[in-house]
């Protein structure tokens, strides 16, 4: 029997979570869970880009929760925003026995690091209601965990494991984020939100310590280095608005794992607003945006991976298109884990078997 799947959000990767659901041969999707008016009453192929589905959006999520009889729902509303309204949703849906998966909650990436304050209550909600929740997407997600660990089995003599996301921000359809949480176009004496030791800490870390115990390689220490570059010249972008010369324009990050006094392990950002700002750092082999993984060792291997959504093109669409597939794809297995929160490391590998056309 196919589980029962709602999906909460049609943003850039709610749309592709849809297109996900509908093609995957043991899921059947039975509602859409909308924030905006107008797309109250819209069918889901529509929102989605595909098909007529006869799944209408709605508004009222406690009526989805009540009577959809749901295995499972997807959650992929803001919740950098507004998270402790995200978060007592997610508690919502938890506590009425629905296997959650999502691509925010960041807390939830791996219990054992996450923070106390979110973990304690979303496992007791778990336990009430008899249900799991998988956290994962892109970065953070499957290029931060199976593709490094996959890659590293055909190394020997490694030095070090980088794993980069290189991409133009322009490109990312949510200016509020852009703007707010992540700094592009902000005073260059005001350090953003995401980039705040804490918030790189509280992303990132988790997938380190995921891979350090994939690859049984315990680490000493977790450290994080930032560096920002402001525009040099006025830029309009657009979908985004107008970026004055000096805010700023580009940053790199990296979030180190240490054993031994040497990096081992590291998460690597290059993220621009603009291409021409800072052009002495890294840019993509290819297009405006990628992810990879680079292995200091025999041989020294590079693994580049860059996504095409034929319903939404562009980098930016690729990446979310393989977000929501990675939790979309999850769902037949967090539904069959043990209640409470679950990480790539607790499930079996995730297929697209179920994704193969017949």
């Amino acid at each position: 029997m196919k589980k029962r799947v709602a999906v909460w959000g049609t943003g850039n990767v709610g749309r592709p979570a849809i297109r996900a659901v509908l093609a995957h041969r043991q899921l059947e999707l039975v509602a859409v869970i909308v924030a905006d008016p107008a797309k109250v009453g819209k069918d889901a192929g529509e929102i989605a880009g595909v098909a007529v589905t006869g799944v209408l959006a709605t508004s009222d999520w406690q009526q989805v929760l009540n009577q959809e009889n749901l295995d499972a729902l997807v959650y992929t509303a803001n919740a950098d925003t507004r998270g402790a309204e995200a978060f007592m949703e997610l508690l919502a849906c938890l506590e009425a026995g629905v296997n959650v998966v999502s691509t925010a909650f960041y807390p939830l990436l791996y219990p054992e690091c996450g923070l106390e304050m979110a973990v304690i209550p979303v496992q007791q909600a778990c336990k009430n209601g008899n249900s799991s929740v998988f956290v994962s997407g892109i970065d953070p997600g499957w290029a931060l965990d199976i593709l490094p660990i996959l890659a590293s089995g055909v190394v020997s003599d490694i030095q070090e494991i980088r794993i980069q996301e290189i991409f133009n921000y322009g490109l990312y359809d949510q200016p509020e984020i852009v703007r707010e949480v992540i700094g592009f176009g902000g005073s260059m004496d005001q350090l953003p939100r995401m980039l705040e030791e804490s918030s790189l800490k509280m992303v990132w870390e988790p997938m380190l310590r995921i891979l350090s115990r994939a690859l049984d390689y315990p680490l000493d220490a977790i450290e994080t280095f930032v560096e920002r570059r402001p525009l040099s010249a006025p830029v309009d972008v657009p979908g985004m608005g107008h970026f004055e010369t000096g805010t700023q324009g580009a940053f790199r990050f990296e979030v180190r794992g240490i054993r031994n006094g040497h990096t081992r392990l590291v998460v690597e950002h290059i993220t621009r607003i603009d291409d021409n700002c800072a052009p002495d750092w890294p840019y993509p082999p290819q297009g405006q945006g990628c992810h990879q993984v680079v292995i200091k060792g025999n041989p020294e291997l590079v693994v580049s991976v860059h996504g095409h959504d034929p319903v939404e093109p562009g980098p930016a669409g690729g990446g979310n298109c393989s977000a929501a597939n990675r939790v979309v794809n999850a769902i037949p297995s967090v539904c069959a884990a043990n209640c409470g929160i679950v990480s790539s490391l607790d499930l079996p590998p995730i297929t697209g078997a179920a994704q193969l056309r017949e």
